[in-house]
């Protein structure tokens, strides 16, 4: 007798447990961290490329300074110098020079923004627009094809001020290799290996900053939101 009340008195205060969760229990919470810049550590996860890997003269650097004014004490600060020019001699026929850019490594694993509906990124910058991108695994699945899939959005810095730039998920567009892909294709969000941040010397909205010259943009860290009440 004891024995059944024993598991009698179990099952019922599991089942006061259970009518005690809260919804909002089982609901992500409403902003994830994908990249804070609050230590040189942060350094680890990032590398630079440029048209200079091709025969273009752009260059670019990335570093933790202790600015004293962000919420974390520090920031990540993108900066270089786009250049239109192509150096002498170069083995590389490139069409157009002038970009620079940080990506991520690729992530341990995949990062899942399936719950979240919009990138934040708090910038001060220069007045020029950059380029968030995002990278998911390959849909295609194919032995010959290594490339992950990119999709693209533009992000115009104000100068001078700190800014949250807010982006949808939804706009941004899958582009390979920095052209649009005029398909109806759908970001898997559940599927993040990587991001980056990129900017050129042409293009952008208008009232950009634009053309060649120096470029400079710190970065407190960049979030994933959700908006809406959706789930």
């Amino acid at each position: 007798m004891s024995r059944f009340r024993g598991l009698w008195q179990a099952s019922v205060n599991a089942t006061k447990r259970a009518l005690t969760w809260n919804v909002e229990d089982w609901i992500p919470p409403s902003e994830k961290y994908i990249f804070n810049f609050n230590s040189k550590d942060e350094l680890k996860r990032w590398h630079l490329y440029s048209d200079s890997e091709y025969g273009g003269l752009s260059t670019a650097s990335l570093e933790i300074k202790d600015v004293g004014n962000a919420s974390s004490g520090t920031t990540g600060i993108f900066s270089g110098t786009l250049s239109s020019d192509v150096s002498e001699g170069s083995r590389w026929n490139i069409s157009r020079s002038g970009f620079c850019g940080m990506r991520s490594k690729k992530f341990d694993s995949f990062i899942d923004l399936e719950s979240y509906d919009t990138i934040a990124l708090k910038l001060k910058g220069d007045g020029r627009c950059y380029i968030s991108t995002i990278y998911t695994e390959n849909w295609v699945n194919s032995p010959a094809q290594h490339e992950d899939n990119s999709w693209q959005a533009f992000v115009f810095v104000p100068k001078d001020n700190w800014y949250i730039a807010k982006i949808p998920i939804v706009r941004y567009l899958p582009t390979w290799r920095g052209n649009v892909i005029d398909a109806n294709l759908e970001m898997n969000p559940s599927r993040v290996v990587g991001m980056s941040l990129s900017v050129n010397a042409e293009g952008g909205v208008p009232g950009a900053v634009t053309g060649p010259g120096d470029f400079r943009v710190e970065i407190d860290w960049i979030k994933a939101l959700r908006t809406s009440d959706s789930l």
